[in-house]
């Protein structure tokens, strides 16, 4: 047994573009299922539940009650954990922590959600956040949902960094390129630059293919004191970060998420190993421009160069940054913070198949909330490695 904890067990439903039977309780109990067959657990040697649901109030939100819905016992640890799209990552983060601290030995993080309904995912997601305070402004002036609010960040992106539409394609290019070889990916055709050009404009500069793909569909993740079977080797936490910019105006030369960047330094400073030792590099990517915001804001390229690094072909497969493997949310599916760190544990373990980086046995998984207003993010390694 292990007191610092460890990622021992993964569990996914398939991914569904069309509306389905299940809900995101029957989702999320059959990920959780999944998840202990994986880890070799049973209900009964879980003592720690965390949940994750998505934005907006819907009849099926997961809540604390997937406790009892999913026929476990008695729980040390019970919550409910609400950061939006660094929730993911957060409920590891949590989930470790306890362990450590001795409140639980074997914590199940869920999230699950069924967005696509007859009317569309785009449209649930457009009608969320409200009709008060700045959303309810943003409403009054046409503005609804995230599209056309990245459109607004990558435009201003643009103005003062440099680039355009070409460094976008060169995202969206890449990411399908991974998901070719996911067979989880809900969207696996080839994809170049005249296919991503002749995709409609959803808001200037965003076209469609910017965008990501809401499913139905769920995951879960088991984190342990027990080692894993032999079959399935357990991931180590090595470092932790998280940062809360609180939003503000932003002057000339400032980070452009007010120290997103501090996450990403505190987790590899508790982890002892610099960027270049990253295998692999999952991103939060709900819109192709915050892969490039990203790779900047987390050091990865210096300001100004992303775009010559991501048409060099830096972050596709056979490049020398593998990043957001599967598909990412452009091409894999959008399940929040859930998919980077799904798709870290896949390629940690080597499950990868035609998409598998080799040597791969660390990864640095992050998770955005807001409009970029949160950060998270974890180092994980491969048990074994030094």
């Amino acid at each position: 047994m292990s007191a610092a904890g460890a990622i021992v067990g993964l569990g996914m439903t398939p991914m569904a573009t069309r509306p389905i039977a299940d809900d995101t309780v029957s989702l999320a109990c059959r990920a959780l299922t999944a998840a202990l067959d994986d880890a070799g657990l049973a209900r009964a040697d879980v003592d720690g539940l965390l949940v994750n649901s998505s934005q907006g109030i819907r009849p099926d939100r997961l809540g604390v009650a997937l406790g009892r819905q999913a026929g476990l016992g008695t729980l040390r640890l019970l919550e409910h954990l609400e950061i939006k799209g660094a929730t993911a990552v957060a409920m590891i983060q949590r989930a470790i922590l306890s362990i450590r601290a001795g409140l639980a030995t074997t914590v199940a993080c869920v999230f699950s959600d069924a967005p696509v309904a007859g009317s569309g995912a785009g449209s649930s997601y457009a009608h969320s956040g409200g009709v008060a305070g700045v959303r309810g402004l943003e409403r009054a002036s046409g503005v609804l949902g995230s599209v056309p609010t990245y459109a607004l960040l990558a435009s201003r992106y643009f103005a003062v960094r440099g680039g355009g539409p070409k460094d976008l394609c060169a995202v969206a290019v890449a990411a399908r390129a991974w998901a070719m070889g996911n067979p989880d990916a809900v969207v696996r055709k080839p994809l170049d630059e005249a296919g991503y050009f002749a995709s409609r404009m959803i808001s200037t500069p965003l076209r469609l293919l910017d965008c990501a793909r809401p499913v139905n569909g769920s995951v879960a993740v088991i984190v342990s004191a027990h080692p894993a079977p032999s079959n399935a080797p357990s991931l180590r936490v090595r470092g932790m970060g998280a940062v809360h910019p609180v939003r503000r105006r932003r002057g000339p030369g400032e980070s452009w998420f007010g120290g997103g960047r501090q996450a990403v330094d505190d987790a590899l400073a508790a982890a002892g190993i610099g960027r270049d030792e990253i295998d692999v590099l999952e991103l939060y990517d709900p819109f192709s421009v915050v892969t490039l915001c990203l790779l900047e804001e987390y050091g990865f390229c210096e300001p100004g160069s992303v775009g010559e690094f991501v048409r060099s072909g830096a972050i596709a497969p056979g490049g020398d940054l593998p990043t957001n493997t599967g598909g990412g949310q452009l091409s894999g599916f959008y399940l929040q913070g859930m998919t980077p760190l799904a798709e870290a544990i896949i390629q940690l373990r080597g499950g990868g198949a035609d998409r598998q980086v080799a040597g791969a046995d660390t990864a640095l998984v992050t998770g955005i909330g807001g409009r970029i207003d949160h950060h998270a993010c974890l180092v994980l390694q491969r048990d074994g490695s030094s």
